[in-house]
């Protein structure tokens, strides 16, 4: 019997699929948008001639002229062009590395399960050479949280088991919520932030087409490709932010079920020991 419940939260199918389906819709207007800037380019204008060559600087090779990048290729520039979009993506970044921190130092298993005390208060249960109270006492002076779920079974000693059990059920539920605090946190930014990506992609490309539609130079295919560069940045961000979120979420996740189980198989023991029954059973003996 398993006295204390662990569940996951992960993000529905449903929710992966709509996101899913979104990416491919902005791609898929990216990779059109771009096709049409080519197109345009293409067009030959009628009465039109060739365009004339562009002339190097004396003395300069015009195969030595470095080509300008309109696209943000270092961490820098990828900052610098992303704007106030960075804002909400360095939010969510502090909020990320500091509650990933905070959980694993919370949740290290000498600090949930200490080995030196679980040993010795099982080992004293088992041979009968503790008192409730004192039994109690050493539970307190700990404060670890697999101590206060021994608290809990400890403070119905003699009791049947059923009540035993009961009580340890309940006090592992609030060590569980415990232990599972924040991780919701660590969720919702691996939800959310590949979200704000999508929503600065789709509005960085709205004001990229606005912007050539507005200008004289409609079959600049360049000045397209660098306003879509920019606004896939957000997207980019966004997965950088999420990715690693996830990743922590799911072992500090697996880490609690763990714990939990150990906790579990621990607090029999101590059903096992304290219950009327296992006292019965003792004096017989």
């Amino acid at each position: 019997m398993k006295y204390l419940s662990a569940a996951w939260d992960f993000p529905t199918m449903k929710q992966f699929r709509l996101l899913g389906l979104a990416m491919i819709i902005v791609l898929g207007m990216t990779t059109s948008g771009m096709r049409f800037a080519t197109a345009q380019d293409a067009e030959v204008q009628p009465g039109a001639g060739p365009a004339a060559p562009v002339e190097a600087a004396p003395g300069q090779n015009p195969a030595a002229q470095p080509e300008r990048s309109v696209i943000p290729v270092t961490p820098a520039q990828a900052v610098t062009a992303l704007g106030w979009w960075g804002l909400p993506f360095g939010l969510a970044t502090l909020i990320s590395l500091w509650f990933s921190t905070e959980r694993l130092v919370v949740l290290r298993r000498a600090r949930v399960i200490p080995k030196p005390f679980v040993d010795r208060f099982l080992h004293h249960l088992r041979e009968g050479t503790i008192e409730p109270d004192e039994a109690l006492q050493l539970c307190d002076e700990n404060g670890s949280p697999v101590a206060q779920i021994f608290a809990h079974g400890v403070r119905k000693w003699g009791k049947p088991s059923v009540e035993v059990e009961q009580a340890i059920i309940d006090g592992g539920e609030r060590q569980v919520s415990q232990m599972r605090k924040h991780l919701r946190v660590l969720n919702g930014v691996a939800t959310v932030s590949p979200l704000i990506g999508l929503l600065g992609t789709v509005w960085g490309m709205i004001d990229a087409f606005n912007g050539i539609a507005g200008s004289a130079a409609m079959g600049s295919p360049e000045k397209l490709a660098a306003g879509i560069a920019l606004a896939l940045l957000t997207t980019a961000a966004g997965l950088m932010v999420a990715i690693p979120s996830l990743i922590i979420y799911m072992y500090l996740s697996g880490r609690v079920d763990r714990l939990v189980m150990d906790m579990d198989r621990l607090a029999q023991e101590v059903v096992y020991s304290i219950s009327a029954e296992a006292l019965h059973e003792r004096t017989r003996s």
